[in-house]
């Protein structure tokens, strides 16, 4: 708590407009952000070749989306800074460094959010409740209520995660269809296997912040089994989106091969574990999504 205090009390020193932007675009977490945002756009595409001529459309899906997800990162930055001031890792950020004041990036979160879901629903109320569904269980649910009361909170995070996606389809195709469910689901699926290798590679940083976590509650191996059972579950997810959309057959087979690589590796860290396969995967896991959005999304054209 002293230290947490003592880092709060050093006032945000003078900055150029260029720096303070910098460090405002530091809070967003523009590679997460951009990960989730490319999910929402797929979403969105997913509905056919008539997505793609419609630049208006899918122009404002990106800047709705990117505002909310955005907004939803920097409240969940400026409730955790405590948090963040206690890890080794994420102790030099702008928060817990004193470089942001918590009230600026209250006020950065807030409007960025209440931008994104307000365009989200000027655009189309179901569109924009379902931003406002990941927000919520993003912002309240996963990070002020569960997020340090339960290592599961996780599930909730995957909900949340799966809301850009299920955003674009359901703004697509007029409507919440089996395949926009399967790919929130594919997400879904796909978090524990991102933020549980994560926290096994800095477990002694969540432990010192009292956060708690799967493999410090049930063990490395429990963890593993767990990774593995939901890569085996998020690629059989994608891989029938991907066909249900109807992705070319070139497309499915680098998906395939790809997918194929992610079980491989989840499989081997069971059986062999070790600190540099967990990192591959935690690596791959990424790239694999990241892949998987844009084979979905280039396989449609």
């Amino acid at each position: 708590m002293n230290t947490v205090s003592r880092i709060e009390s050093v006032p945000a020193t003078l900055q150029s407009p260029l720096e303070k932007l910098r460090l405002y675009w530091s809070l967003i977490k523009s590679l997460q952000t951009g990960l989730l945002l490319l999910t929402g756009i797929v979403g969105y595409l997913s509905a056919g070749r008539h997505a793609f001529e419609d630049w208006t459309a899918w122009l404002t899906v990106s800047g709705s989306l990117f505002l909310a997800i955005s907004g939803s990162t920097v409240l969940n930055m400026w409730h955790d800074r405590d948090i963040d001031a206690l890890m080794q890792r994420t102790c030099w950020r702008p928060l817990p460094a004193g470089r942001v004041t918590p009230n600026e990036a209250l006020i950065l979160g807030s409007t960025l959010a209440l931008a994104g879901v307000g365009w989200a629903l000027m655009v189309d109320e179901l569109y924009g409740l379902i931003v406002f569904a990941g927000l919520f269980f993003d912002v309240v649910v996963y990070t002020m209520w569960l997020k340090r009361r339960s290592p599961w909170s996780i599930i909730w995070g995957g909900i949340a995660g799966g809301m850009p996606v299920l955003a674009g389809r359901s703004l697509a195709v007029g409507g919440v269809d089996w395949l926009g469910l399967l790919l929130a689901a594919a997400i879904l699926f796909w978090i524990p296997t991102h933020i549980l290798t994560f926290s096994m590679r800095h477990l002694e940083d969540y432990r010192r912040a009292g956060v708690p976590t799967i493999p410090a509650k049930y063990g490395f191996m429990a963890a593993r089994i767990i990774i593995a059972l939901s890569s085996i579950l998020a690629a059989g997810a994608i891989g029938v989106a991907a066909w249900g959309v109807g992705l070319t057959a070139g497309a499915l087979h680098v998906l395939l091969i790809l997918s194929s690589a992610l079980l491989l590796l989840a499989a081997a860290s069971v059986v062999r574990p070790s600190r540099r396969l967990n990192f591959a995967l935690f690596k791959y896991a990424s790239l694999y999504m990241l892949t998987a959005m844009l084979l979905i999304a280039a396989g449609l054209t």
